[in-house]
């Protein structure tokens, strides 16, 4: 029986994650802190037009912070066993918008001192980028500890019936494609690594990876044009 692999972040994956979430934290609190800015001195009859722009920067800072934290989140996936931490983790970005843009919202429509005009045209500005700013934020499709270890056995399996029976691909430092062959015309002239599938999950720092398409129909032809090679025989040498 052929042992399952378990995806295990590295520690500069880790600490590539821990930088982003520390820019994504920053980039929240700014507009949170814009909130604050434009609820004490913007909401009035006469500052529409910074309020309105106001509300556009929280926005750009919102949907900043949101991508940066699910970029980290691929890098450092948390476990689906923790349901509590996994749903906190994945969907921070969508709590964070609502955080920054809901009490703006709520004192935009319940102050009297505002006429129709401002609070029609403040109130639907502000309601539009929660919208915008909580749709980025939510992560329709979450990674995980778990996801990623039965990504890299499925492709591992895959990538031993294109090969062989070997698990060994190629991979350079950026894209998120892994190769069977060294030369494809993918990746020529760059820097290229080499080891297994979980190897270039691990090595590359990106998250999720997958087998390069001009690589795997180049196998497959190869596969039913000539008989198998042994295993010995695919090994690279060094």
């Amino acid at each position: 029986m052929t042992e399952k692999k378990q995806f295990v972040a590295t520690d500069e994956a880790k600490g590539k994650a821990k930088q982003l979430r520390l820019f994504a934290m920053l980039a929240w609190l700014l507009a949170i802190g814009g909130e604050v800015f434009a609820i004490l001195k913007l909401i009035n009859n006469e500052t529409l037009v910074w309020l309105v722009v106001t509300i556009v920067v929280i926005l750009a800072l919102s949907i900043t912070g949101s991508l940066l934290w699910k970029k980290s989140n691929r890098l450092d996936p948390a476990s689906e066993k923790d349901k509590f931490r996994f749903f906190i983790q994945n969907q921070l970005g969508a709590i964070m918008a609502v955080l920054a843009f809901l009490p703006l919202v709520i004192f935009i429509f319940s102050d009297k001192k505002l006429d129709g005009k401002t609070k029609g045209i403040a109130g639907a500005v502000a309601v539009v980028a929660l919208l915008v700013a909580g749709i980025t934020g939510i992560d329709f499709n979450p990674p995980s500890i778990e996801k990623y270890t039965e990504q890299i056995n499925s492709q591992t399996g895959e990538i031993k019936e294109l090969n062989a029976g070997v698990d060994y691909v190629y991979w350079t430092n950026q894209g998120n494609k892994y190769h069977l062959y060294e030369d494809c015309q993918h990746i020529k002239g760059r820097e290229i690594h080499g080891g297994t599938v979980k190897e270039a999950w691990e090595a590359r720092k990106i998250g999720d990876s997958e087998l390069c398409l001009t690589c795997k129909k180049r196998a497959e032809k190869k596969l039913n044009a000539e008989p198998v090679e042994s295993p010995e025989a695919s090994i690279p040498t060094e």
